[in-house]
């Protein structure tokens, strides 16, 4: 809806953009009595976490870029009245693999009787299992520490490290290489690689960088909610977001669609926001602006120099089967090892040895990813008849694929992927998985490939960074402010994944963003 037909042409907060983190923003702020306008570019809101039917014909709605919940407060949940809810998945991953010429693999979850098996079924003893124990016992304690902080003013280091309150576990996620904690704390080459790849999901790096952009992209991915359990989205990820931005209307914002931010005029006290729709420009003033995009197009926004970009190193792959494929290892029902996370090529030295390839700008030979499948969780993604058929649907996140790989032909590289990521895949299934693929309306096989390139030409997320920037300490460094979320012009603010404790589906730096609105104005 046009912003300036039937609205104001002044707002208390305009939001720039209309993904998860821009709607958790706007429905704080309009509960909270202010007028707010999101302008978002695209024809929907939801950014990145949206559910879409990627194929022609099929009844079937995927989460088809962002697709599980852990960085997600109950808090945010709660104060906004949010019709959203998770599922937890009963098994935590499945890690296939080949020992002695025969097939086996590692099944964690189903309770601490058949966790404790699987590890002596792989390893023949139970030193790992107790290692395994001990490791994520900290991480834990760690968790719980940290998560409710998110939602706080940013603490200082020296706080933080009081907060955690165990100087061994500061100085394994804090400190050194998360590589010298994992391979001093286990001996399994695939067990090292269980617990890696936490590290290393949308970050290319080794597992001894000394930058530590590991540490903090493994700290995210075990502190979430308190616990670091991923959990399902019902209704997948657009059901968030839906959530999301009936709770910003029924609060009193605007939301309007197809309407591109182009250029932000602030004397710090007051804006102007330029926008850009289907029928021309137009200008709308506010207080406040709170951009929920980048920090490159935030720059680019306010004519500031823009940072250099993160790159990203993903491939994002959907699919649907008409059934789940047969496992070479018959020990494991496959129900329970694609309920999890089902790891493929990432045993620790294969982890790195993907990594020195895609570093000296080759693919992967076995690239590394992880597979789950939504619908054993959340069946209510796909159709009716769909279920009855036993249709399932599977996510694939493939590792180590820097944005630089694609440069001399995207598609070209993709597909030259994509055959070699499911040829990893398939060296552990019973029958191969294009047996299993269902085809769509047009008599096409129902899957689809996002690489980094893709991203940043769909979302604007640039090198297609999924967290926009490398992630940042979860405490205030020279710069930082308050929040978090401020940026050198005082009235206008970041509010997406950039934010300092940004990255992931969290709706933090939407939060914190509407609060430093709040706090200053003495709500």
């Amino acid at each position: 809806m046009p912003a300036h037909e039937g609205h104001h042409r002044s707002y208390d907060a305009v939001i720039v953009g209309g993904g998860h983190n821009g709607l958790v923003a706007a429905a704080y702020l309009a509960r909270a009595g202010r007028s707010v306008l999101v302008l978002e570019r695209l024809g929907n809101t939801g950014g990145a976490a949206v559910s879409t039917r990627p194929f022609a014909g099929v009844d079937a709605r995927l989460s088809r870029y962002s697709y599980l919940v852990s960085l997600l407060p109950k808090k945010i949940v709660r104060d906004l009245g949010l019709d959203f809810r998770v599922r937890t998945r009963n098994v935590s991953s499945y890690t296939p693999v080949e020992r002695d010429g025969r097939p086996t693999g590692l099944l964690v979850g189903g309770g601490e009787r058949r966790t404790r098996e699987a590890f002596a079924r792989l390893t023949g003893g139970e030193r790992e299992y107790q290692s395994w124990q001990r490791f994520y016992h900290m991480t834990g304690h760690v968790a719980q520490r940290i998560f409710p902080t998110l939602t706080e003013p940013l603490p200082t280091r020296d706080e933080l490290r009081l907060r955690v309150d165990d100087e061994e576990a500061w100085r394994v996620l804090f400190e050194e290489p998360i590589g010298a904690a994992v391979e001093d704390r286990f001996a399994d080459d695939l067990v090292r690689g269980v617990v890696l790849t936490d590290a290393l999901i949308g970050t290319f790096a080794d597992a001894h960088d000394p930058s530590l952009k590991q540490n903090r992209c493994f700290l995210y991915h075990v502190i979430g909610g308190g616990t670091g359990a991923w959990d399902v989205p019902v209704g997948g990820m657009g059901a968030l977001t839906d959530a999301l931005a009936m709770a910003a209307r029924d609060a009193g914002a605007v939301l309007a669609t197809g309407h591109e931010a182009v250029r932000i005029e602030t004397d710090g006290s007051a804006a102007e926001i330029t926008y850009r729709t289907a029928d021309g420009e137009g200008a709308v003033a506010a207080r406040h602006v709170l951009v929920n995009a980048s920090p490159q197009q935030l720059a680019v926004l306010t004519g500031d120099q823009p940072p250099t970009p993160a790159e990203g190193a993903q491939l994002k792959v959907n699919m649907l089967l008409k059934r789940l494929p047969r496992l070479r290892d018959s020990e494991v029902d496959p129900r329970e090892a694609f309920a999890g996370t089902f790891h493929v090529a990432e045993g620790y030295q294969e982890l790195a040895t993907a990594h020195a390839q895609a570093a000296a700008g080759r693919l992967p030979t076995a690239p590394p990813s992880e597979i789950y499948c939504h619908s054993l969780t959340d069946p209510t993604i796909l159709g009716p008849d769909l279920v009855e058929q036993g249709y399932q649907t599977l996510t694939l996140f493939g590792l180590h694929t820097p944005a630089r790989l694609f440069d001399r032909d995207n598609d070209a590289v993709s597909e030259e992927l994509l055959k070699s990521t499911l040829a990893q895949l398939d060296a552990h299934l019973a029958e191969p998985l294009a047996d299993c693929l269902a085809t769509d309306a047009d008599g096409r096989p129902c899957i689809e490939a996002k690489t980094p390139l893709d991203l940043e030409r769909d979302l604007r997320l640039p090198g297609g960074n999924i967290f926009h920037r490398e992630l940042s300490w979860p405490y205030a460094q020279e710069g930082t402010g308050r929040w978090g979320v401020e940026t050198r012009h005082a009235n206008v603010l970041l509010c997406g994944a950039g934010a300092v404790r940004g990255g992931g589906v969290s709706g933090v730096p939407g939060h914190n963003a509407a609060m430093a609105v709040l706090e200053e104005l003495g709500d």
